[in-house]
């Protein structure tokens, strides 16, 4: 499977919303609303994904802080991380299960630089092998480490919260329900899911991602 469109400078992620926003009106009107959209690029590789999982199922400001800690205590390394303590993992924030994660990734032998020729269902299958590693995850880190601009992850929450506001939902979309959704925003559903957090950092007043 070939390598997609890869988002790597603020101009990408500016032609990608103007896209959508000529596609659909409400669109148009929430980035009207929140202004350009921010690149959120990192460096693929373990501290990618390391921050994925440590921002798992908690608030973005309690994910800072673990992260923080982390990066103090050279956790941040994956040979560092791989022989740590359980004390010491759970000093530092992570919960037990987390600890655990960190450590399975860290063990797992990764070769983060194949996945840049990888596409991006491989890239996800590759990830989701590893204990700790949802598709969700997954999917983050092919957004925002490897910049792929047609990947979407329809289980965060923020993102169904999201939708349900911008399209005037009952209720928020199941995970499947958003991810049959997003498939109107490709080639550029990663620029859709930067949209729709920006939207809702404004709607609720709260970051929906790290």
């Amino acid at each position: 499977m070939t390598v997609g469109r890869i988002i790597a400078t603020e101009a990408c992620v500016a032609e990608g919303a103007a896209w959508l926003a000529a596609r659909d009106p409400r669109m148009a009107r929430a980035l009207a609303l929140v202004g350009p959209l921010p690149l959120r690029r990192r460096a693929d590789g373990f501290e990618a994904l390391l921050s994925a999982i440590v921002s798992q199922q908690v608030s973005v400001a309690s994910a800072n802080a673990i992260w923080a800690r982390l990066e103090a205590a050279g956790l941040c390394d994956p040979a560092v991380m791989a022989e740590a303590s359980e004390e010491v993992l759970r000093g530092v924030g992570l919960s037990r299960q987390k600890a655990r994660y960190g450590q399975a990734l860290a063990r797992a032998g990764i070769d983060f630089p194949a996945f840049r020729e990888l596409g991006d269902a491989e890239v996800v299958a590759v990830l989701v092998a590893v204990p700790g590693i949802g598709r969700w995850t997954a999917e983050i880190y092919a957004m925002f480490a490897l910049g792929r601009a047609d990947v979407f992850a329809p289980g965060d929450l923020a993102l169904q919260e999201a939708a349900r506001l911008l399209f005037g939902m009952a209720e928020r979309p199941s995970e499947r329900a958003l991810r049959a959704m997003a498939e109107d925003w490709s080639p550029w559903r990663a620029v859709a899911a930067r949209l729709l957090w920006a939207y809702y950092r404004v709607a609720k007043d709260r970051e929906g991602i790290r």
